[in-house]
């Protein structure tokens, strides 16, 4: 997927304050927030603190930058994957299921970087929580525009988007990304058959 970390001549190449983003990107994504501690970030993106502190204030800046970025990054990504397996899977839930299995047999999966920083930051800096928000109101949005148009496309979304946030959790925990988007995929069907027959789901 389209957020593979640069190699290090890659990443040389860069100003300044996209190597300390870059950095902090990958390694609060792999590492967490609380394990990486700000001078970690200036050695391996090969900064001073001087250089780092011109560009963020602090810690607590860096990680909203961190986020902000993994949202659009993530979303664009998101968005792509979603119309491709749309073009070529039957129903919804099928493309949503591949999309996301995708992710899951990534080698760089570590979760969602939202729920991991919601757990582990926001009660030290709840605008953590405003950006999580943000982004599971906008993955359900986008969720919504494959929705027929006579169903109530947003809260049906966002029922989607819980299940969905539950199996990027236990692909984390399990590990097997084909199992997990296997059954993220049963429970969609059964979900959007729910609603109105399954054949009026497609994604095309």
């Amino acid at each position: 997927m389209d957020m593979q970390p640069l190699s290090p001549s890659e990443l040389t190449a860069l100003p300044a304050r996209e190597r300390i983003l870059l950095t902090a990107h990958r390694l609060f994504y792999r590492e967490g927030i609380r394990a990486t501690g700000i001078d970690r970030v200036i050695k391996e993106a090969g900064v001073t603190k001087v250089t780092f502190y011109r560009h963020f204030p602090g810690k607590d800046a860096l990680i909203l930058a961190f986020l902000h970025l993994r949202h659009q990054r993530w979303m664009q990504w998101f968005t792509t994957t979603l119309a491709r397996n749309c073009a070529s899977d039957t129903t919804l839930a099928a493309a949503l299921a591949n999309t996301l299995q995708e992710w899951f047999a990534d080698e760089n999966f570590r979760g969602c970087a939202f729920i991991n920083s919601s757990l582990e930051y926001a009660h030290a800096l709840p605008e953590v929580l405003t950006l999580s928000a943000e982004h599971k109101q906008a993955m359900a949005q986008e969720v919504a525009r494959y929705l027929p148009a006579e169903q109530e496309q947003m809260p049906h979304a966002r029922s989607i988007a819980l299940l969905i946030d539950g199996a990027i959790v236990q692909a984390q925990i399990a590990g097997d990304a084909r199992q997990v988007s296997g059954l993220l995929q049963e429970m969609l069907e059964v979900l959007l058959v729910g609603w109105q027959n399954s054949e009026t789901n497609p994604c095309h």
